[in-house]
């Protein structure tokens, strides 16, 4: 059984009584309902009733909202759960991965590029307090996976990119400063996402590593964070052939097995040779890297049965719940390792006293508690944050720093999600209007120009003499963000009317603020900056060091030349 006073939970013996006991008394149906962990679909209180009152959940996950209806919304389910409630939130950039006024300190791979633990201690600090201000106990972060494959359409910014040490130190401030304030975290994905240039959302994908790789890589990672008290381990549809073959001593020639129902991922590599005494989680099970492994009725109980202790999302719950149930009756999962997984999720919510504060009534957050999100100390971390990451990647054509009498005409070309309409906030303002904004103060004249619909005659009837004459630089600003369910971001202009056919023409610069990559597809660009993040911060301090007032003091994550040699000229 579980050693609740070991590592991760640390429990004295007040806290033991409290599992134990409501363990206890417990029932089964009682029990199952902890195992799941809903997403929040509704704000309206009849639908949270509901759900609280049917199958009594262990936790659930709201996506970013305003702070006050968040809050609201994680109060109204703390007081009307039996038991406390583990509510989490994706807070891997700040607290703007719960409240959408949070602070968005930056991306993980912006992080990285200060080199810097000390940012990521601070990007800890800022997820824990400002989402716990509105009602959550639990980051799922940090992604401790490794930017290997520059082609995997999920890693990307989202991680602290492919240098073991990087992303290990990193990571490892980032849960130090959640923990100083009480926040559980969840070190993802295991058994690491990042080598596969496929997406676990849309398969199950393959760490295609070797033993040894794996050992000296994301092992090395894992171990140093659960040594250090990783309180939970979120498992992806990811599969590890190296680890399944030795410890299974089978071929190679097998259908994937997804980390979520194999026991010797779980059991024998995470339980048994790293000594993970902490709660695992599934990955969102409505993935197809879960879903296309197993039927979902024989899934659902053997994610259980085989290591997990936490069932992530739903495709249905009623529907999930039955299943879950009747794999019990059916003999896939076991009452006994049904007490195993709840007392985790029972010790995890007595390590961070939730009990306690549930019968205080302190678990219940104040409205002078959201004074915390966006707060100016965060906001200034943010700034700072922005000022050592930002990146100067090549400049091979000695264009910086930009003069604006010798560069005053500028044609600027935004690529982004719906580059012409993407918007920060609820007045749909276009992404780039900051950056023109700030070089138009600078002395510049900015035109804007984007993707029109191609005009085959026109192609061929374009000058460029005439182009010359009109511009001095043109700008690329690209904010490309990878996704779930994407399985690509690249770089996309049409040959007949934005593509650079004008850089030997025409002095060309592409700044990204996402996706670091851009390079692969755009190597004749002989200015390459690479931002990470898109925020008014990250905006500022680009204008700033491309026009010579501040200095770049960025340092690669990642290769941003994709391995390349002809991306570096």
């Amino acid at each position: 059984m579980v050693n609740v006073k070991a590592k991760p939970f640390y429990l004295d013996d007040e806290g033991v009584k409290w599992v134990e006991e409501t363990l206890a008394s417990m029932s089964i149906q009682e029990k199952v309902g902890q195992i799941f962990f809903p997403v929040g679909i509704s704000d309206d209180e009849q639908y949270l009733k509901q759900l609280v009152d049917g199958i009594q959940p262990g936790g659930i996950m709201y996506r970013p909202g305003p702070k006050e209806s968040v809050q609201k919304t994680h109060n109204y389910l703390q007081s009307r759960s039996k038991l406390p409630l583990l509510t989490a939130a994706n807070l891997e950039v700040g607290g703007q991965g719960i409240a959408s006024e949070g602070t968005m300190l930056g991306n993980q791979l912006q992080v990285a590029a200060t080199d810097d633990s000390e940012m990521a201690y601070k990007l800890g600090v800022v997820s824990a307090k400002e989402g716990g201000a509105v009602g959550c106990n639990w980051a799922f972060a940090p992604v401790v996976d490794i930017d290997i494959n520059f082609r995997n359409p999920i890693t990307n910014v989202r991680t602290y990119g492919s240098d073991v040490e990087r992303v290990t130190k990193m990571g490892s401030a980032y849960m130090r400063g959640c923990h100083e304030h009480n926040m559980a975290v969840s070190i993802k994905h295991f058994p690491g996402d990042g080598v596969d240039e496929r997406d676990h959302h849309l398969l199950t994908s393959v760490n295609s590593l070797t033993k040894k790789e794996w050992d000296e890589s994301y092992g090395k990672v894992y171990q140093t964070l659960i040594d250090e008290g990783a309180d939970t381990v979120m498992i992806g549809h990811i599969a590890l052939p190296a680890y399944e073959n030795h410890f299974n001593g089978q071929g190679i020639d097998h259908e994937p097995i997804p980390a979520t129902l194999s026991p010797t991922l779980l059991q024998k590599l995470l339980r048994e040779q790293l000594g993970f005494n902490g709660l695992i989680c599934t990955d969102a099970t409505p993935m197809l890297g879960f879903c296309v492994a197993e039927k979902r009725s024989v899934a659902v109980p053997q994610t259980i049965a085989n290591g997990c202790d936490v069932l992530l999302f739903n495709v249905n719950i009623e529907e999930d719940f039955k299943f879950m149930m009747d794999g019990i009756s059916q003999g896939i999962l076991s009452l006994e390792r049904v007490d195993e997984a709840v007392t985790r999720i029972l010790a995890l919510k007595a390590r961070l006293k939730l009990h306690e504060q549930k019968q205080s009534g302190t678990i219940l957050k104040e409205a002078d508690d959201l004074e915390m999100v966006g707060c100016k100390t965060h906001q200034a971390w943010a700034a700072e944050c922005a000022d050592q990451a930002v990146t100067l990647v090549k400049d091979t054509q000695a264009l910086l720093p930009l003069d604006p009498v010798k560069h005053k005409r500028v044609l600027l070309y935004p690529i982004g999600t719906s580059a012409a309409m993407f918007s920060l906030d609820e007045e749909k303002i276009p992404f780039y209007n900051s950056f023109v904004e700030q070089m138009e103060v600078k002395g510049f004249e900015i035109e804007v120009k984007f993707n029109e619909k191609p005009d085959f005659a026109a192609m061929f009837n374009r000058s460029v003499t005439k182009f010359s004459a009109e511009y001095d630089l043109v700008i690329y600003l690209v904010n490309l963000t990878t996704a779930s369910n994407q399985t690509a971001v690249r770089l996309s202009y049409d040959m007949m009317t934005n593509a650079p056919w004008f850089v030997k023409e025409v002095e060309t610069m592409l700044i990204s603020t996402a996706n670091p990559y851009h390079l692969i597809d755009a190597p004749m660009i002989k200015t390459f900056i690479n931002a990470y993040s898109f925020n008014e911060h990250v905006i500022q301090f680009v204008v700033e060091k491309i026009c010579g007032q501040s200095t770049f003091k960025g340092t690669n994550p990642i290769d941003p030349f994709c391995g390349r040699k002809d991306t570096r000229y």
